[in-house]
């Protein structure tokens, strides 16, 4: 005999079967990136952003904001930046761009308002120093980033704590800072400066600083030939008397670290300084700023004569970093207080000239240029 079911229970069954066939409604969608990519894929990483006004390359923060350098990396390598412009600029402070929207013209009115929503805020503890990286947020929400972002050209210390710094620029701030006065109404750049590409790749391994290993005979087979707006100067060095300076002045002289600076004093009879890097026409680049080092001192016997070549420096002996000067007479009371790492050798002509230079106090009324200098092998 077959047992029946009571008929309380085959209904019950039975609408329980009803809602099985019915489609259950859809889970609300989160609307926030989540990264699937494990945390070796997105550290040691470079963004190289190609613009239509040069390169900048970007150190990706996977530690201090691993949501924000995997969504990167993901937008980039889908090439959700290539064709979008930089649509905000405040001249030395800020460009902002990565809007996808603004990969078509016609759709300008609305720049600034396409791609946010996909980020909640990473807190971290860097800082809105020159060349950061932040993403940008809708005012007033903090959960809302997403592909756009902005690059400080000078330091920013009120958005600290307030955005979300991902990235460092490593090279091209003068890209950024070119792109920052490019001319603009209400912020608003005048014509397009594009991003044409942005990749990621691996970043390289850290480069040795040019002729931090170089033989004390190699070093003094190297003259200096520096030109001015009056004419060539060329200074023999000398490493066997001050080895570290001389490669800090070969390192900056061979990086351009010294094109555009100033023969900023000249006192007659004493001296020509120049090397003075708040003097130079335009700011360093990373790779620059980073060869330029405070220097222990080398006083060595060599006299302060008419034609030497020593390294200024401040109160502090061990102070020294850029900035050089040329002696234009006999000056005992600088002889072990300063190092001594060079001579002119042809130019004493160029030198007089400077010297001869219509002053202001001890600046010369006419700018005097150090434009660059060219390193000669003997």
């Amino acid at each position: 005999m077959v047992a029946l079911l009571p008929l309380v229970l085959l209904v019950a069954l039975d609408a329980q079967a009803t809602r099985a066939q019915r489609p259950a409604p859809n889970p609300a969608r989160d609307p926030f990136f989540t990264s699937t990519m494990k945390p070796e894929e997105i550290r040691d990483k470079q963004a190289v952003l190609e613009t239509s006004e040069g390169v900048i390359v970007l150190d990706l923060l996977a530690d201090a904001a691993p949501t924000h350098v995997a969504h990167f990396i993901t937008q980039a390598r889908a090439g959700a930046y290539d064709g979008t412009v930089f649509h905000r600029v405040i001249a030395m402070g800020i460009i902002q761009g990565g809007d996808p929207l603004s990969k078509d013209p016609t759709q300008s009115a609305k720049y600034g308002t396409g791609g946010l929503g996909r980020l909640r805020f990473e807190a971290n503890a860097e800082k809105h120093t020159r060349g950061a990286a932040s993403a940008v947020q809708v005012p007033g929400n903090r959960d809302s980033a997403g592909n756009q972002f902005f690059i400080v050209v000078t330091d920013q210390p009120a958005l600290d704590g307030q955005y979300t710094v991902f990235a460092r620029v490593v090279d091209g701030i003068n890209v950024a800072q070119k792109i920052s006065t490019t001319p603009a109404t209400n912020s608003v750049p005048a014509a397009r400066v594009e991003i044409r590409n942005v990749s990621i790749r691996d970043k390289p391994a850290a480069e040795s600083e040019p002729f931090a290993s170089t033989s004390i005979e190699e070093l003094s087979s190297y003259r200096a030939v520096l030109t001015t707006t009056l004419g060539d100067i060329t200074i023999e060095l000398f490493p066997d008397r001050a080895a570290n300076h001389v490669r800090q002045f070969l390192r900056l002289a061979s990086s351009g670290v010294y094109d555009g600076t100033l023969f900023h004093r000249v006192v007659k009879g004493f001296v020509a300084q120049t090397g003075h890097l708040p003097t130079r026409r335009e700011p360093l680049s990373e790779r620059q700023q980073s060869y330029v080092h405070m220097l222990q001192p080398e006083f060595n016997p060599t006299p302060h004569e008419r034609g030497i070549v020593s390294m200024a420096r401040l109160d502090d002996p061990a102070s020294a970093s850029s900035s050089f000067f040329i002696v234009l007479g006999r000056s005992p009371a600088l002889d072990h207080q300063y190092t001594v790492f060079g001579r002119v050798t042809a130019g004493m002509d160029v030198l007089e000239k400077i010297e001869n230079a219509t002053l202001n106090g001890e600046a010369p009324v006419t700018r005097i240029e150090l434009s660059g200098v060219r390193l000669v092998r003997q």
